[in-house]
């Protein structure tokens, strides 16, 4: 009888051991998507890059997968989990970003061009802002900076830094560039300006940058954190002053064409951004087109 029990026992093992081979053989052979669920974890649902993602699964023939709906926020929490623990995840990803210089990562290739051409990021003003705040005016028209430059204030707020305290750090640090941007601007006497901004790092930062700027300058500035849409409108219909979080010509497209003509684009203050779905460089996969594996 004792005999027969270990008999039973070692067979039970062999088969539970066979088991767990068998899975991990066939974790090993998982597809990327299921790896991940099928699913792309993306941020707001009114952002231009979510119209651009759902363009590429369909472009790509992707039916079985889902865009995750959430907020940066929680897509950049949801990289870090995944990261550090290596595990695959696909994210939709936009340069800059703060998470390309924390984490070694890579665009998927995009060669059916869903996500188009590199865009840049205007700044956007009610009409009239010229003739009612000359000064301001002069400043948002002047403003221009880089991605090095916004990625030192992205880095500095992603390392726990208050937004307002890293933007007046930068400040402090390039004066040459800000009086670039402030030449022959007289300064005004609490005179008040309302800039609206989208809860993107690379938004944060600008608009806490010219924020501090024009308070240097004698302003009284209010800084409103909305979606896309409401900005926009909010500039259209002069209850924003302005906005430096204008991504064209594809990310606020539909915006642009709606408000044509009820706002004033003063042009780029940062050129070659990008679009796309990212992964983390440990993930074996390089284009778009292996999701469909």
């Amino acid at each position: 009888m004792k005999k027969m029990m270990t008999l039973l026992g070692a067979v039970t093992l062999s088969l539970g051991l066979a088991a767990c081979g068998s899975d991990s053989a066939s974790d090993a052979n998982a597809t990327v998507g299921e790896q991940v669920d099928y699913e792309i974890i993306g941020i707001d649902p009114g952002a231009g890059l979510m119209k651009a993602s759902n363009k590429a699964i369909s472009d790509y023939e992707l039916e079985d997968w889902t865009l995750v709906e959430g907020s940066s926020a929680a897509m950049t929490a949801s990289l870090k989990k995944a990261y550090d623990k290596e595990e695959p995840i696909i994210v939709t990803g936009w340069t800059p970003h703060w998470m390309f210089a924390a984490y070694d990562l890579k665009y998927l290739e995009d060669p059916k061009g869903s996500f188009g051409e590199d865009e840049n990021i205007h700044t956007i003003t009610r009409n009239g802002l010229k003739d009612d705040m000359p000064e301001a005016y002069t400043v948002l028209d002047n403003f221009y900076w880089t991605s090095d430059d916004m990625g030192v204030v992205m880095m500095d707020i992603y390392e726990g830094e208050d937004p307002t305290k890293a933007a007046a750090s930068w400040v402090e640090d390039n004066a040459d560039k800000v009086t670039e941007w402030t030449n022959g601007v007289e300064k005004v006497d609490g005179d008040k300006i309302t800039l609206g901004y989208v809860a993107w790092d690379s938004e944060i930062a600008s608009t806490n940058v010219i924020g501090k700027v024009l308070e240097d300058l004698g302003y009284k500035v209010t800084l409103s954190q909305i979606e896309a849409g409401p900005m926009w409108t909010g500039v259209a219909d002069g209850s924003l002053d302005a906005s430096l979080a204008g991504w064209l010509p594809i990310t606020h497209e539909d915006y642009a064409k709606k408000y044509e003509g009820q706002f004033e684009d003063l042009g780029a203050n940062l050129e070659g951004t990008k679009l796309g779905l990212v992964v983390p460089s440990y993930m074996d996969i390089d284009s778009i087109e292996d999701l469909k594996e």
